[in-house]
């Protein structure tokens, strides 16, 4: 299991005390969705993800 759905990036660089990546994966996880959020160093964002199946992923590339 290591296929991952982006469903929304962040930039790091947001205004203190601020946290709009973790704030937008809670209101999924509320929703039932496991969002996380990861940070993706070459872009310098905050990247909130739902981890999938890879036979999932495998599936929506093909479409």
């Amino acid at each position: 299991m290591n296929g991952r759905v982006v469903l929304e990036r962040f930039p790091a660089g947001g205004p203190r005390g601020s946290w709009p990546a973790e704030e937008f994966a809670r209101d999924r996880r509320q929703e039932g969705q496991p969002a996380e959020v990861v940070m993706d160093l070459a872009s310098d964002a905050f990247l909130v993800i739902v981890r999938v199946p890879d036979e999932a992923v495998e599936l929506a590339a093909a479409a």
